[in-house]
């Protein structure tokens, strides 16, 4: 097939596995970088052989161009990727799809109304571990989900990230910013979230940059930094999330799902690889389950590829803006039960998406 003509806007921090995997698949292509700042572009466009560095607004108006993958900051998402879809682009965008559940439906809905798609990140669920992770639970190892833990939890991002102020803005916090993995891969492992509690705070007012070049920079915390969620999936499971930039260490593991026959122990949704872990009835005693599928490596841009082939095959892609949307929803709806003290009933749902065939092999896709 023709490869997918991509351009990126937001050559920063995460652009680089980006760039690294899309340049280096047969079947996407990328046609330019754009960049609030013109060197920063030029830059990335130089390491990684991309043929053009430009404005945003050139970006947009290239008839070369299929596809926007939109890497700016969460709160320029839904501006982006708006204008994207009202160049005629697709759009894939970073997590999450955007601040608000407002922005978010009106790029889903001009995106219908355009015959265009939106996807968006995360896509480590489209990795060795959790495709591994899908295939025992669809194959029955641990019979039927009943519960699930989700554990994020570190101290921010300011003793490493050049740049972290947006992660204390509104649209940011542990939740916006590191729970899109964890709700993710729930949801694509157990399915749709019905009904959200939760309780949320803010422990320090600031917080002070120690990564360069911005070291001793103060910034003022806007967002929720301490959130635990419980989630009653349709399905019946109970699940909880706990997400936090105020520990400075735990014990505990990233995602647990328990059923009817065993427990799982999910490998960190941030990833793409394992280990994967089991415990049964038949076997109880924690067990190394062998991945199943490719992708075990960093293959971020790998939902990007997904749509690739989605729109050759006019087939729904995996990572899609009605998962993001629904992830979304419910990340929100945990600061919202806990403004309002009760449970907060879901507007949105989604199917779970499509697993990947074991044979699937690297570099491409199949189905």
């Amino acid at each position: 097939m023709q490869p997918l003509r991509i351009g990126i806007v937001g050559c920063g921090n995460i652009s680089g596995i980006y760039l690294k995997n899309l340049t280096g698949y047969p079947d996407t292509r990328v046609a330019a970088c754009a960049d609030l700042d013109p060197d920063r572009a030029k830059a990335a466009a130089e390491q990684y052989g991309v043929p053009k560095a430009c404005s945003t607004d050139e970006l947009l108006a290239d008839p070369e161009i299929d596809l926007v993958l939109n890497l700016t900051v969460p709160k320029a998402h839904h501006a982006v990727a708006k204008a994207a879809l009202l160049a005629g682009k697709h759009v894939y965008n970073e997590k999450p799809l955007t601040v608000g559940r407002p922005e978010a439906l009106e790029i889903l809905a001009l995106a219908k109304e355009r015959g265009l798609r939106v996807g968006c990140a995360p896509d480590t669920f489209l990795g060795a571990g959790l495709q591994t992770c899908r295939k025992l639970i669809d194959d029955g190892a641990i019979g039927e989900p009943i519960g699930a833990n989700a554990f994020m939890m570190c101290h921010g991002h300011e003793s490493w990230h050049p740049s972290p102020e947006f992660y204390y803005e509104v649209g940011g916090g542990p939740m916006l910013d590191m729970g899109p993995y964890y709700l993710t891969a729930l949801c694509t492992l157990i399915g749709p979230i019905r009904r959200v509690s939760g309780s949320a705070r803010a422990t320090f007012p600031t917080r002070t940059i120690t990564s360069e070049p911005k070291r001793g920079k103060v910034v003022r915390v806007e967002t929720p930094t301490h959130i635990v969620g419980v989630l009653d999936f349709q399905n019946g499971a109970i699940g909880q999330i706990t997400t936090s930039f105020d520990v400075w260490g735990h014990h505990m593991p990233c995602i647990e799902i328990y059923g009817t026959e065993g427990t799982l122990l999910v490998p960190d949704p941030n990833g793409f690889g394992g280990p994967v872990l089991a415990w049964t009835r038949q076997k109880p005693e924690w067990t190394e389950v062998p991945l199943t599928h490719a992708y075990a490596e960093n293959s971020r841009g790998l939902g990007v590829l997904d749509m690739a082939y989605a729109i050759r095959n006019d087939r729904p892609h995996r990572a899609s803006g009605a998962l993001a949307y629904h992830v979304l929803d419910a990340m929100l709806a945990v600061t919202d039960a806990s403004d309002q003290g009760k449970a907060v009933v879901l507007d949105s749902g989604v199917d779970r998406p499509a697993a990947l065939p074991p044979e699937t092999p690297q570099g491409r896709l199949l189905g």
